[in-house]
């Protein structure tokens, strides 16, 4: 294998299920939306775990921005170890951000900017969204090894899976749509 082919892995728009030996604890049993990757390392979210206590509209009512559409109000999630105090708007690729939307892929856009936040309040934001305080961040080829070294499985974003299912259900409906079942997966983890 060429060096050239190591770093043309692209798994934008993909999803990361953490593997049970994960060492990392603020990634057990994660499900991680990669937004971006390159080469140059990579940005995801973790769209399976909520932040204690802190909704949608806490943080709306600390941006002074008055929550007209209730039914965007819920769990704030907690989207990785980096930046914390920064929020992500993972979201239905149809909306678009006058300032800065990433497009991720056709099912999938993200957005950082607080345009989102004043769009979802007033209802003209995005059909389908996921915020999220923080991110998880890979150096160049960071991701790769550990990919390499079984710290992660790799599956097919859908928006089902990502907005629709319960957060309990996404680690096992991540593993069963590539064919892993999660409870012989937790059982055999670290036996030869």
């Amino acid at each position: 294998m060429t060096e050239d082919s190591d770093t043309a892995m692209d798994l934008t728009g993909k999803m990361l299920i953490a593997m049970p030996g994960m060492g990392d604890p603020r990634f057990a049993h994660s499900v991680v939306f990669l937004c971006a990757h390159s080469e140059e390392g990579a940005m995801g979210l973790i769209v399976n775990k909520t932040m204690d206590r802190m909704r949608v509209s806490d943080l709306l009512k600390q941006l002074s921005i008055r929550l007209e559409r209730p039914e965007y109000d819920g769990n704030l999630y907690f989207g990785g170890p980096v930046e914390g105090g920064r929020g992500f708007v993972l979201h239905s690729s149809e909306y678009r951000s006058d300032l800065s939307t990433l497009r991720v892929n056709e099912a999938f856009g993200m957005t950082a900017t607080q345009d989102v936040l004043e769009a979802m309040a007033t209802g003209a934001g995005p059909e389908r969204t996921l915020l999220a305080l923080g991110y998880s961040g890979w150096g160049p080829g960071q991701l790769e090894g550990e990919i390499a070294a079984n710290g992660w499985l790799i599956c097919d974003a859908t928006p089902e899976l990502v907005f629709d299912l319960a957060n309990a259900e996404k680690w096992p409906e991540a593993l069963k749509s590539i064919g892993v079942d999660a409870l012989s997966l937790s059982a055999t983890a670290g036996h030869a």
